[in-house]
């Protein structure tokens, strides 16, 4: 939340048209509510159960999620970036290619 607030994510989302998915921790990151550019789920409320609409909202948040965290996963697995001594603009390409190949080994 503090890394977000500090490099101001919202707003740099928010300039280049795009938007994100987060976990719950990101909740409140100075979003405005009625177009949000970080989009996270909802959180129970002490002693209150949550409607079975907002479930599913979580739980169709979880499963996009999942997808990138899986690969993200499979990156540190592989140690590839470990000893990286790139340009960064060539650092994306690497990864952008592991992650194509980590798509055609889930597709399998």
């Amino acid at each position: 939340m503090t890394a977000c607030r500090h490099d101001d994510l919202v707003g740099r989302l928010r300039a280049a048209g795009l938007a994100a998915i987060a976990d719950l921790g990101l909740d409140g990151g100075g979003d405005d509510s009625s177009d949000p550019a970080v989009i996270t789920g909802y959180k129970k409320l002490r002693g209150k159960k949550l409607p079975p609409a907002k479930k599913q909202v979580n739980q169709l948040i979880a499963a996009e999620r999942a997808v990138c965290e899986h690969a993200l996963a499979h990156l540190k697995n592989w140690r590839v970036l470990t000893r990286l001594r790139l340009d960064v603009k060539w650092a994306i390409r690497l990864v952008g290619a592991l992650m194509v190949l980590n798509w055609h080994e889930i597709a399998r």
